[in-house]
């Protein structure tokens, strides 16, 4: 078989690592890739937004299966526009990613189909957000409406913060055109997990669930961003915590979008809140998450290239997923200043003196001659695996500190919740 995978990130290396390992590929391209992942695929310069020059590439390649990485081509109709083409391709259409392209569309959907979330609020004026905020208090939680690649978040711990927050997303519009309408909810606390799922429209299959920290530094303090690190299992989550998020979140979110007529095939993300009241979610994306996904797949048995055909087909029913009992914990490497400005085309040293057992994932990097450089803000995700959280967390510190670039910067505390 050949592959096309959509996507330049560490979820999109990892889903290619994956992929490789089937003994059904032969050839796997990736649309634009990244120095990490021009070692295992042909990396071909289209941009994830160029729908025309990705069918026109697959159908120029005779590519047997394209599997979209991140949400902005989803949601620009990617999946569509290759089923209208006869081409077969693993993801959500247009109108399922939604889910992600809208926070208003998901909590209206959760709100009418009883699924636990935080109370919220939408507003396109920013004086009634402003109003709302302070008849709630704080803290309180600001999010632009659209995509803002999981930076369009603000925990406000007072009144001041939450209205400068809506004033930056609405007048200065630091998110771009996701701004142009907030969704203001009420602060949950709790730990945070990610659960993942396989739907094909008839069946869901959960994945193994992960733990993401997404503010910059230690004992997460400072602003948000993508995601700075990741592990799974999440050994303080009990088995029956999951169960709960998996019958009270997973299996009617999908039943909700049968009875809007809504045919979700593809992986659906859920970041939950555990609160004192049971799972409750914070957000849904339409796709795998990142960095979740960069020690979700080290942990699957199964062969990942059958998993998303049965997806398509329809099938899912027929298949069983079989995971490891193994560990895994990948701590993001990230470029000085982000998740604000940073210098990008600063040259990697070490990446060669990892040892083969621990995966470097490379998020923004570029191959440069005969060197890989940073050209992103999360640079590296470096994934190690063992027995339990607590070897697999040693063997990833102790690895990633044979890679350096200039104002490298890392938590060192991923995973040390589980411990």
């Amino acid at each position: 078989m050949r592959i096309l995978v959509i996507g330049n990130g560490g979820r999109e290396h990892a889903i290619v690592w994956k992929l490789k390992q089937s003994p059904k590929v032969t050839e796997i391209y990736c649309a634009p890739g990244n120095g990490g992942i021009a070692g295992l695929a042909t990396c071909v310069p289209i941009a994830v937004e160029d729908v025309d020059g990705l069918v026109a590439f697959a159908h120029e390649k005779q590519v047997d299966l394209t599997v979209v990485g991140p949400e902005v081509p989803l949601l620009l109709g990617v999946v569509d526009r290759f089923e209208q083409e006869g081409l077969k391709v693993f993801g959500p259409r247009k109108q399922a990613a939604l889910i992600e392209g809208s926070k208003r569309f998901a909590k209206e959907l959760m709100q009418k189909y009883h699924i636990p979330t935080a109370a919220f609020a939408s507003f396109t004026d920013e004086e009634k957000a402003k109003a709302y905020v302070r008849k709630q208090g704080a803290p309180i939680v600001i999010k632009a409406d659209g995509l803002a690649a999981g930076k369009g978040v603000v925990v406000a711990q007072t009144v001041a913060e939450a209205e400068q927050a809506i004033a930056d997303t609405m007048e200065e519009k630091v998110f771009g055109e996701a701004g142009n309408e907030v969704v203001i909810e009420e602060f949950l606390s709790g730990q945070e997990v990610s659960l993942m799922a396989f739907l094909d429209g008839k069946t869901v299959k959960p994945m193994v669930v992960a733990q993401d920290h997404k503010p910059v530094y230690d004992h997460d303090q400072g602003p948000n961003t993508g995601g700075m690190g990741t592990y799974s299992p999440v050994p303080q989550i009990p088995e029956k915590v999951v169960q709960q998020a998996i019958d009270t979140i997973i299996w009617p979110m999908h039943e909700a979008f049968r009875n809007e007529g809504i045919e979700y095939k593809g992986v659906l993300y859920a970041g939950l809140m555990i609160t004192a009241d049971g799972p409750k979610v914070i957000e849904f994306n339409a796709r795998f998450g990142d960095p979740e996904t960069q020690v979700v797949l080290p942990r699957l048995k199964t062969d990942l290239v059958e998993v998303m055909e049965a997806v398509i087909a329809g099938r899912l029913d027929e298949l069983s997923l079989q995971w490891s009992e193994q560990a895994a914990v990948c701590v993001i490497l990230a470029a000085g200043g982000y998740p604000s400005s940073y210098e990008k085309g600063l040259p990697i040293t070490g990446l060669d003196e990892v040892e083969e057992d621990t995966m470097v994932f490379h998020a923004g990097t570029k191959q440069q001659e005969d060197r890989v450089v940073t050209a992103g803000g999360r640079v590296l995700g470096v994934t190690a695996t063992g027995a339990d959280i607590g070897k697999a967390r040693e063997k990833a510190y102790q690895e990633l500190a044979k890679i350096s670039f200039k104002d490298m910067h890392y938590r060192t505390d991923i995973a040390a919740k589980a411990l």
